[in-house]
């Protein structure tokens, strides 16, 4: 049995595209209906044909759903439930994909206090964006967390839970403090890393007459794959968790610093017991189906 017959998708970039592509291929009768506030990418919604209809306000887009998917920046949550609280059918149940949870929680809350609300933070995702970047397998083994609220029905958390696993997803519960802690250190740091390493870099451009963009193989291009994430999203991810990420950035600078006195001090051992530890740790990553195990993460040499 269907955990939904009829799923609003609001805001149609990577994720959203990419629900809407899972949902016709994995559950090819559920009806699937679209918003986005940009007039551009409705249209180009509608000429690729990703829903089932393009709605033009989010009001239209939710009044008879039973699952409304909130694929906005964090930022946006609560400015655009409150765009469709007075047309939300009172059985519907109210889902994001925030990577926070606990403030969009909050947000969600306060905008529709009488919802049912369940959020979610599916962890996937590539560095492009847009209605056309999506494609339906984008949650397939990936790790999907369901963050229930006090107080709400247990039998909405676990139809939530139902859809995710319906595209793919292995499904996790949290508490809602409790990802985004998990989350400060295994998505948010490595891309505030990632901004800060390509911005040096490019601040460098001058000094090495174009060698570091030149030369960038290896470790600094891969940087350049997440540092090329979405600039919105990221921004209200760094503001809404922002106790965590601080919290985590803390005990990042304080490692970092033991690292610099042991290259300093040509302290070796410490430096091959630390990366012969980090290595165990990417290949637990990779046997768990998290990652490729491919030579050079399966670039192509032709």
């Amino acid at each position: 049995m269907l955990p939904f017959a009829r799923v609003t998708i609001i805001g149609l970039g990577l994720i959203g595209s990419s629900i809407a592509r899972g949902v016709r291929a994995a559950m090819p009768t559920v009806r699937v209906t679209g918003y986005d506030a940009d007039p551009q990418v409705r249209a180009t919604a509608t000429r690729i044909d990703l829903c089932d209809d393009v709605a033009d306000s989010a009001g239209a887009a939710v009044i008879d759903a039973d699952l409304v998917i909130l694929c906005v920046p964090v930022g946006a949550m609560g400015a655009v439930a409150a765009e469709f609280v007075d047309d939300l059918p009172p059985e519907a149940v109210v889902s994001d994909v925030g990577s926070c949870k606990a403030e969009v929680a909050r947000v969600l809350v306060e905008a529709l206090p009488a919802a049912i609300i369940v959020p979610a933070h599916p962890v996937a995702g590539t560095e492009r964006s847009g209605p056309e970047a999506g494609f339906a397998t984008l949650f397939n083994k990936r790790w999907c967390i369901v963050t229930p609220l006090e107080g709400m029905p247990e039998t909405a958390a676990t139809r939530v839970a139902t859809f995710w696993q319906r595209l793919g997803a292995e499904v996790e519960t949290m508490a809602p403090d409790h990802h985004d802690r998990v989350l400060a250190v295994t998505s948010h740091l490595p891309h505030l890393i990632a901004y800060t390493i390509v911005g040096t870099a490019s601040d460098l451009e001058e000094v090495t007459s174009s060698e570091v963009i030149k030369y960038s193989a290896g470790g600094f291009r891969d940087f350049t794959r997440i540092a090329a994430s979405d600039p919105t999203m990221w921004r209200d991810v760094f503001l809404t968790n922002r106790e965590a990420v601080l919290e985590m950035l803390q005990r990042f600078s304080e490692d970092l610093s033991h690292l610099q006195r042991a290259i300093r001090w040509g302290k070796g051992d410490e430096l091959f017991d630390l990366f012969t530890r980090t290595r165990a740790i990417r290949r637990s990553i990779v046997e768990q189906g998290q990652d490729d195990a491919a030579e050079d993460f399966g670039r192509r040499h032709d």
